[in-house]
């Protein structure tokens, strides 16, 4: 594409070869087109591209104009090539590309942009159309206004140009949508791990198609079950490895299958979805709706309203999906922390919550936010992995995991280390299976995330301060007072302040056993980083805390994960006294990954911990796999 532009006061024009998705405009000369004005901000405008279109946000103080009409700071249009855009006293014109040849991949991004503009719109105009409650409104649930939105959403498309000629593409896109997700949403009641009681997910009496056309939705299930087995989806058993094969090649399957449908078929489909879309936003989660519904997503990540990426099977990819605008998005995001009675506004605009399945929710919005409202869910588990789990996904060893088992039923004081998303609560979780269950475990959290499968629990969450900034209650505090409840275990969900030096204490003071995670990059930084976090507490020589952390933590298991996604064990090591000589705390690896052919394994080095006598005493462990 080429931008020309000119100085209304001068009569020379000039013109620039765009190169890449994104054009900075703006009178600073580290911008793509600099226009010399002192009229002009440093950045005026910035162009990104989305999709086969261009999108203008307006960056300066005096805003823009385009076909005329003002763009204020933060504002954005979508292009076609056609608009003027002035930045006084400067005048901008777009050349788009001609005949340009997109691969299919190109053209369903495209139609995704497309769909997503005319949701957009659509849901403007339906404002303005009628009354639009919220989901627990119980009028949204009769047939009768249910059928007066889809209708009214059914004559806004026709007068949006749903069934113009020029729409055909559109049309077939919008339907491949609608069968993708059904097709998907078949695959998820079929898993068994679906999580029926999730508050999240759970079904929605909005949600059902009042205007369905009973032939047209027969015909529907026929083109799924051709699609299932265009896809050769019977073939495989694995729901991850379905949606791996739904992803990658459904829209070559759906090229070839959509000119074997009727047209009005399509257009049925292509509205079915629309009206999906659009009572997902009014009513529900909006493009979350159906990630939140999916097992093999572990987490939801909302960069900006179209930028949504997913981890899978360890793996962060982009989804696909948008939100049709920022403000649709701060709605949502009300909508999800209003669940749970916490607000989140300008005033407020940080929110870390736990939702009514155990999911963990963070949202962050403007003025923090610079590039608009931001998400992160990390899913609640369908079902909590146990330790023969870890084992088959290769996370660790037989031998690691009985010798780990052997370290708890002992009472040794365990660390769990590792970075963010590496799996240390999903450890801990495993850990604690093997506390004998008659003890009395207190669990203390941040956000309560432990599932511990035992009978004598007590569980503490930190409380924030309330509107007049008093009522908190942190980490620190609620360890403080756990050692008041007779406990026989302490498990922190995570230390990472100065509840470390409290910790340390309970660990010396008749509390063996306990357990906690802590953020470190191996087991050599733990020392440092509780370091760290104790002189935050009090001031302490150094020496002083290396004696605290050598006589208090018996072993550090660190976490990592790996390029491929998989989470697993790279170190079991001993916290073994302090070094007298050299000085500091001395370590030794028990368990560490060594290269075995082109894998990393984990591998036992040879080295017995100190309390081994201990535990082949008690018929905890027996020495055969710490040997080659």
């Amino acid at each position: 594409m080429k931008i020309w532009y000119n100085n209304a006061l001068e009569s020379e024009r000039f013109i620039t070869d765009v190169v890449g998705n994104r054009v900075r405009i703006g009178r600073g000369v580290g911008n793509d087109i600099v226009l010399k004005s002192p009229y002009v901000a440093e950045e005026a405008a910035v162009l990104s591209r989305r999709g086969d279109r261009w999108e203008l946000i307006a960056l300066g103080l005096n805003g823009c104009e385009v076909n005329d009409s003002p763009l204020w700071q933060g504002d954005r249009i979508a292009l076609d090539g056609s608009e003027k855009i002035k930045l006084f006293p400067f005048t901008l014109t777009l050349e788009p590309e001609k005949n340009k040849v997109s691969t299919p991949e190109e053209r369903h991004r495209a139609g995704d942009v497309q769909t997503s503009e005319l949701i957009r719109d659509m849901h403007v105009q339906l404002l303005s159309h009628m009354d639009l409650g919220d989901a627990d409104d119980p009028r949204n649930n009769s047939d009768e206004y249910l059928m007066s939105l889809e209708r009214n959403i059914d004559e806004i498309a026709r007068l949006n140009g749903i069934t113009a000629p020029d729409k055909v593409e559109l049309v077939t896109h919008i339907a491949g949508q609608a069968v993708r997700n059904l097709l998907i949403e078949r695959l998820i009641d079929q898993c068994k791990k679906e999580d029926a009681a999730n508050p999240l997910c759970e079904s929605h009496d909005w949600a059902r198609l009042v205007s369905a056309v009973p032939d047209r939705e027969r015909e529907l299930d026929q083109v799924i079950d051709r699609m299932f087995r265009n896809l050769e989806l019977e073939a495989v058993s694995d729901i991850s490895e379905q949606m791996a094969l739904v992803e990658t090649k459904f829209w070559t399957a759906w090229d070839g299958l959509s000119g074997d449908v009727f047209e009005e078929f399509r257009l049925y489909t292509a509205l079915r979805h629309l009206k999906k879309q659009i009572k997902d936003i009014v009513f529900g989660y909006g493009p979350l709706e159906d990630l939140l519904r999916t097992p093999t997503v572990s987490e939801i990540m909302v960069v900006s309203r179209d930028q949504i990426y997913v981890e899978k099977n360890g793996v962060v990819e982009n989804s696909g999906r948008r939100f049709i605008s920022d403000e649709v998005t701060l709605t949502i995001i009300e909508r999800i922390v209003g669940k749970v009675g916490r607000r989140i506004d300008k005033s407020q605009p940080l929110v870390d919550a736990r939702l009514l399945d155990g999911s963990r929710v963070n949202a962050v919005i403007p003025p923090l936010a610079v590039s608009g409202p931001c998400l992160t869910i990390r899913k609640f588990p369908a079902s909590r992995l146990m330790i023969d789990d870890l084992i088959a996904m290769g996370a660790m060893s037989d031998t690691v995991a009985a010798f780990l088992r052997a370290a708890v039923i002992a009472r040794k004081n365990i660390l769990i280390s590792g970075g963010t998303g590496t799996g240390k609560t999903t450890l801990l979780n495993c850990l604690s299976d093997f506390i004998p269950d008659k003890e009395r475990i207190v669990t203390i959290e941040d956000t309560a995330e432990l599932q511990l499968n035992k009978e004598h629990v007590v569980r503490l969450e930190t409380k924030k301060a309330n509107t007049e900034g008093t009522g908190a209650y942190s980490i620190h505090d609620l360890v403080k007072n756990s050692l008041r409840m007779r406990p026989e275990r302490i498990v922190v969900g995570e230390c990472r302040g100065a509840e470390a030096l409290d910790m340390l204490q309970a660990m010396n003071t008749g509390h063996d056993g306990s357990l906690t995670t802590i953020h470190a990059n191996n087991s050599a930084d733990v020392v440092l980083r509780l370091e760290i976090m104790v002189q935050s507490a009090v001031a302490l020589p150094v020496d002083s805390i290396h004696r605290q952390i050598s006589s208090a933590i018996d072993l550090v298991v660190q976490l990592n994960r790996a390029k491929d996604g998989r989470r697993r064990i790279s170190q079991v090591t001993e916290i073994d006294g302090i070094d007298e000589v050299h000085g500091g705390v001395r370590t030794k690896d028990i368990f560490a990954l060594e290269k075995m052919g082109k894998t990393l394994e984990l591998m036992p080095t040879g080295r017995l911990p100190s309390f081994m006598d201990e535990l082949i005493d008690g018929d905890l462990i027996e020495l055969d796999g710490f040997y080659r």
